[in-house]
């Protein structure tokens, strides 16, 4: 496997040369194998948020080396980082960012209208994501008429949109319960396994980190620990009950060893508004024009359906 993100003695400044100068990543340097899903874990004020911005190109490190799929991030210019996260990163997270007035099919649209993608392999492509995430039959429909999870399922099939590198997903299930956070979670795994996409998961949840290839602790700035998942050990044990044949207790093992992850219950929502403002952009930029095409198309749609009608006649 290749590297694909890459970051290199990351240090992140604010308020630079100000008194209230503050320093949150001392030196961050971490490596995400293509196909890896790792999860991303700390308490509140840890940095992870802050690290999360670097890793999804939100904004930019006061020193450090950041490569991401081969690109060296820091010789981009504004528009180029634009197009890294239009093209390279499919962002999904706690709040969906669906827009209201947009059906779901067209929400998933967005990124590659964004992009530039013609009509018709945009309907194509959304259609295939709807089914993907099991909401085929609620493409019409608009946010308001969707629960909490066919909501994040739509938003995870519009951060699949252009076929991004990788899927970074800030506290998915922060927002759902349990049992609907369980099929969010289980299709993270899916895309996965099946699409071979590389997950960056942060979460406050000791029991869905554990479930990741690797477990990235993050304190006061620094990178503390780093831990294989449940995934990893169990992977690893299903490979050493072939050899033994002894399935039963090989398993038994990895139970009494899962690893201790987090100390912190208390881990809190770190979302700033810088996230909130870029995210606009990231995969969803609404002008008059996209609205003015929903329009066109549902007009088209109906235009097309009252002639094949009249033809029938």
């Amino acid at each position: 496997m290749s590297t694909i993100i890459k970051l290199e003695n990351i240090v992140k400044r604010f308020y630079e040369g100000q008194e209230n100068e503050l320093e949150i990543l001392h030196g961050i340097s971490l490596e995400v194998e293509e196909g890896e899903f790792v999860a991303i874990v700390g308490p509140s004020g840890s940095g992870k948020s802050t690290l999360m911005n670097m890793i999804g190109v939100l904004d930019r490190p006061t020193s450090g080396t950041y490569i991401l799929d081969g690109i060296n991030v820091g010789d981009a210019d504004d528009s180029e980082l634009s197009e890294i996260r239009n093209q390279k990163i499919g962002f999904v997270f706690q709040t969906y960012n669906l827009i209201s007035k947009t059906n779901a099919q067209k929400n998933i649209e967005l990124p590659m209208l964004y992009s530039g993608t013609d009509r018709n392999t945009r309907v194509k492509r959304a259609k295939e994501l709807l089914e993907l995430v099991e909401m085929g039959d609620r493409a019409k429909h608009l946010p308001e008429e969707l629960s909490g999870g066919q909501k994040q399922r739509v938003a995870i099939a519009r951060a699949m949109a252009n076929d991004p590198a990788i899927i970074l997903a800030d506290e998915p299930t922060g927002a759902l319960d349990s049992k609907t956070g369980r099929l969010v979670m289980d299709l993270f795994h899916k895309l996965n396994k099946e699409k071979h996409k590389t997950i960056v998961l942060i979460t406050h949840s000791n029991e869905l980190a554990s479930e990741t290839d690797r477990i990235i602790s993050i304190k006061d700035g620094n990178i503390v620990d780093i831990k294989e998942g449940k995934k990893v050990k169990n992977e690893n044990t299903n490979i050493s009950n072939e050899n033994t044949g002894n399935n039963e207790n090989n398993e038994n093992n990895v139970n009494n060893n899962i690893i201790e992850t987090l100390n912190n219950d208390n881990l809190e929502n770190e979302t700033t508004k810088q996230n909130e403002e870029i995210i606009k952009e990231i995969n969803v930029k609404i002008d008059d024009s996209t609205t003015d095409e929903s329009e066109n198309d549902e007009k088209n749609e109906e235009s097309s359906n009252n002639q094949n009608n009249e033809n029938g006649e």
